[in-house]
């Protein structure tokens, strides 16, 4: 049986988004994956440039908010962001919450240093997913 992800972020359009791809990408059909935002705003076309530039196509994602998800358990709970592990629920049963704590591309006004941000955040994603990764060989 494969274990369950869950990403969360505040909006769900940039930095659990890119986990979420980061994850299906490097871990194939190990992990059944979603993200899922506290208050989601759409996907953020940033998002979707920069996972491009490494290969990875999350065009086909869409914002999702938590409530969407309610009915399902996850064996992790990933909060991408501050202010999502602030409110972040409680999750019933054996669910693991762990944080990972990155920048927020999207809030960059800069439209340069913005796509940089975008490009660093995905690298760092992209180490701790690996991390995760390497964790939980078994």
């Amino acid at each position: 049986m494969k274990s369950t992800v869950l990403f969360l972020c505040t909006g769900n359009s940039a930095r659990s988004q890119m986990a979420e791809g980061w994850l299906r990408q490097l871990a194939g059909d190990r992990f059944d994956v979603c993200s899922a935002g506290t208050h989601p705003v759409g996907l953020n076309p940033g998002s979707i440039e920069a996972m491009a530039e490494v290969g990875i196509d999350i065009a086909g994602h869409r914002s999702k908010g938590m409530g969407e998800l309610a009915d399902r358990s996850f064996d992790y709970v990933i909060t991408v962001c501050d202010r999502a592990k602030e409110t972040c629920p409680i999750w019933p049963g054996r669910t693991t919450v762990i944080h990972w704590s990155f920048d927020d591309p999207a809030a960059i006004t800069d439209v340069e240093l913005r796509r940089l941000t975008f490009r660093r955040v995905r690298d760092e994603i992209a180490a701790s997913i690996r991390r995760f990764l390497k964790e939980r060989q078994g």
